[in-house]
This record gives structure tokens, sequence and C-alpha cells, in this order.
């Protein structure tokens, strides 16, 4: 959450609660992929709430760095696999299946370069009002090809996918990114995940309608 340390801890721990109800929701084990998510989002959270708290307290210092390293590898490198592999998991379709193989290509790219940026260019978080900046040092020529390829990898499987609803995490998603470009540019990385809760929700909808329908069809 980008608002503060208790918005953080009390949004991931709501997310986490989220996301263990979901997993409940799982019965096919290609849907298990798709259904943590929601707990990858809580984690996020709480992590990033242990940047707030140790930004704002020296006494917790050493929480800085592990803390905004677990933040940034769950937001840059996991979610532009994570998202077109747990929906090619669940697809039916060649066709479909095709495209997003070509789409987890994209998205293991981009999880590779933000790997590489991670390991050698300095990132350091501040507290700029209510939200946290991650200023970072990677190659600013690179910067707008690479995070449209972030979002084609991330939101264009759930566009593509022949799963019920998973079109509406896709308009969700794309809303919310848009929100974020327009009114919080500097600040991407920590607030586009403020709608991670949102995200969960539908994600849990989703499973919940599936399972639903699989026990009425037994």
């Amino acid at each position: 959450m980008c608002f503060s340390t208790e918005a953080s801890f009390i949004g991931g721990a709501v997310i986490s609660a989220i996301g263990i109800a979901t997993v409940r929701k799982v019965h096919k084990p290609l849907q298990i992929v798709f259904a943590i998510i929601p707990l990858f989002f809580g984690v996020q959270q709480i992590a990033e709430g242990f940047v707030w708290l140790s930004l704002q307290n020296p006494d917790y210092g050493g929480f800085t760095k592990p803390a905004m390293y677990v933040f940034l590898i769950m937001a840059e490198v996991f979610w532009p696999f994570m998202v077109p592999l747990a929906v090619l998991h669940m697809e039916k379709n060649e066709k479909r299946i095709k495209i997003l193989w070509a789409l987890l290509s994209l998205g293991l790219t981009v999880s590779l370069y933000f790997i590489v940026c991670l390991l050698l260019y300095k990132v350091t978080p501040e507290i700029r009002g209510y939200h946290i900046e991650y200023v970072e040092g990677y190659p600013q020529s690179l910067r707008i090809i690479i995070f449209t390829i972030y979002l084609i990898a991330t939101i264009t499987p759930l566009f593509v996918s022949t799963i019920k609803r998973t079109y509406i995490l896709g308009i969700l998603m794309s809303l919310s990114c848009l929100v974020t470009i327009i009114f919080f540019t500097q600040f991407l990385t920590s607030v586009w995940c403020f709608f991670g809760a949102l995200l969960s929700i539908v994600i849990f909808w989703i499973l919940h309608d599936a399972k639903r329908k699989y026990k009425l069809g037994r």
C-alpha cells in the first residue's frame, strides 16, 4: 500500500486472507498458480510495510534493504512471468496456448532484465508525502520499452484467455495502471500495487464461480 506503514500491513493481512480463501477454491491442480496470486500480493504489501517502518524509524533500519528487495522482486521480477504462466496453465484452446507461450517469453525477458538491474544498479527507497518512491538507477533509455513489454506480458494474457471473467481482471488491471500513470507516475511501482486487494477479490470470484459450477456439473 502506498499510504503508510499501517496501510501496508493491514492491506497485506487482508489480501493474504483473501489469498488463503482463494486457494481453498481450487478444484483443479492447474488452477493453483492462478490461485496463489493474491497470496503473493499480500506478501508484497507486507514487505513494503517493513520498508515504511524502517524508513520512519532508525531502530528498524536493518529491514530497509531486505524488505525493499523482496518488494521489488515481487513487483518487477515475479509479475511479468507469473500472470501469463498462471493463465497458460488453465487454458485449453490450442491457438490461445501458443499466444500465451509467446507472452510468457516476453514476461521472462522482462523478469531477467530486472534481475540484472537489481544486481547491477543501486535502488534507494524514499518517502515522498504519503508514498514511497523507489529511486532506481536503471538505464533510462530502456525505461519506456521495458514498461510497455511489462504491461503486455501482465495484462494481455487476461484478454487472450478463454477462461470466463478473466477479461474483467484485465480491464481492472488496465484501469488501475492508467490511473497510476496519470496521477502517480513517480510512485508507479508502489501505487499500482495498491490495487492488489481489488484484483485479489476478482481472482477469488473467478475461482469461486468455477468451483460452484464444477460441483453442479458433477
